[in-house]
């Protein structure tokens, strides 16, 4: 019965480039046209239960007999596969790779809302799921100059991933408005690559916060080893923590970590960050963000990516920050930048496959590249992109015209 309910569903989902599909019977199907721009796919299920788990649940079934092995792609790669499911597709006109069945999408709203609670120890053990599985896969995947794990700023001109991610960072200090010797916080510093940049080229003093043991571990040589350890301090803190203390900071900059505190803390975070930015102060927060309205994060990635995760619609960004009466004094929006950063992370893990599975295993691999493949399509078709919100306590904070960003 699942054979031919999938049948009709990729016949519908297939239109532009194509699709074959070999069963584990030995019969084989294949679904839409050639097409420019639409690549051909071929994958090979091992086993008959496949058609029925990606039927039950499309996202979470497909990516789960890929990691296993009984979903194996042919012709093409995985990139490929997802690419052309979405470009199928896309967001913006209505499309949807598949809902989970009734019974899975209410058993998975229910877990959902459960892990959204997010306090000082599940936060702590959701980011180690995540960032303390080693640095040195991150040292393979990303780029070598700023250890990014962020989404990256492709001016005009350029080509490489290393010299985006420093576009990026140049990006956000311009939206600081920065003034040496000024007290910085950086909420979720990563491996310190923001800390080190603003420290050495404006002169300020950074504190950078995480919950990751091995990225506070890396961060701290990494500061020591570009001489300015003098100005970066790198704590192992969550941000409640911090705003506990009664620390006030000049400037408090956030990237990439907002997708880690949970809808339910939304007002919490900004609370704390409201306590924390001095009153003439400039908060910069970059994170992923919804297209459309609030939603709820993916069977795939809280299982196997980001546990506790949500990524908010912007909306709901902004209705938290407004109760505290932080004022948005610029939104920008980037819609394909993310897209081109993975896109650049997957080549990097290509590269490095033998040394990424000699790390992990073939099944880890599996997972990160479809994890990679997922991410990078859903910001080329799907409904998500970044958002820079610039948050000011007060009017009289920043210039009032935006010329002081000219050049970015």
């Amino acid at each position: 019965m699942s054979k031919p309910l999938l049948d009709r569903f990729l016949a519908r989902a297939v239109k532009q480039g194509r699709l074959g599909v070999v069963f584990a019977d030995g019969s084989a199907a294949t679904y839409g046209h050639a097409a420019d721009g639409f690549p051909d796919i071929v994958i090979r299920f091992t086993d008959a239960h496949v058609p029925r788990d990606i039927i039950l649940d499309p996202r979470l079934g497909a990516a789960e007999a890929f990691i296993a092995g009984r979903l194996v792609i042919e012709e093409g790669d995985v990139m490929g596969l997802v690419s052309l499911l979405r470009a199928n597709n896309p967001w913006d006109k209505g499309g949807d790779l598949g809902r989970p069945s009734r019974i899975k999408r209410l058993i998975g709203r229910a877990s959902f809302a459960a892990e959204q609670i997010n306090n000082a120890i599940s936060s702590k053990q959701n980011v180690a799921h995540h960032y303390d599985i080693g640095n040195d896969l991150y040292a393979l995947m990303l780029d070598a100059e700023h250890w990014q794990y962020s989404c990256a700023y492709w001016r005009e001109g350029v080509t490489s991933l290393a010299e985006a991610q420093g576009a990026k960072l140049a990006h956000i200090a311009r939206k600081l408005h920065l003034s040496a010797g000024q007290e910085v916080l950086d909420i979720g510093c990563g491996w310190g690559g923001m800390a080190i940049q603003l420290a050495r080229e404006h002169g300020v003093r950074v504190t950078g916060i995480t919950l990751s043991e091995e990225q506070a571990a890396l961060a701290r040589q990494r500061v020591q080893a570009a001489g300015v350890a003098d100005r970066v301090t790198i704590l192992l803190e969550d941000y409640r923590d911090t705003a506990a203390s009664g620390r006030r900071f000049d400037r408090i900059v956030s990237v990439g970590m907002f997708e880690h505190v949970g809808r339910a803390q939304f007002d919490t975070f900004f609370a704390a960050c409201a306590r924390m930015l001095a009153d003439d102060g400039v908060m910069l927060l970059h994170t992923i963000g919804r297209f459309g309205g609030p939603g709820t994060t993916d069977a795939f990635t809280r299982k196997y990516i980001f546990p506790g995760g949500y990524i908010p619609a912007l909306s709901e960004t902004l209705a938290a920050s407004e109760k505290v009466r932080l004022i948005a004094a610029d939104v920008e929006t980037l819609r394909l930048h993310y897209a081109k950063t993975i896109r650049a992370w997957y080549a990097n893990c290509l590269a490095h496959r033998d040394a990424i599975i000699a790390l992990h295993d073939e099944t880890f691999f599996r997972m990160w590249t479809f994890y990679l493949a997922g991410a990078a399509t859903v910001f080329e078709h799907g409904g998500m992109g970044n958002y820079q919100i610039q948050y000011v306590r007060s009017r009289h904070a920043l210039p009032i015209t935006r010329d002081y960003l000219i050049g970015s």
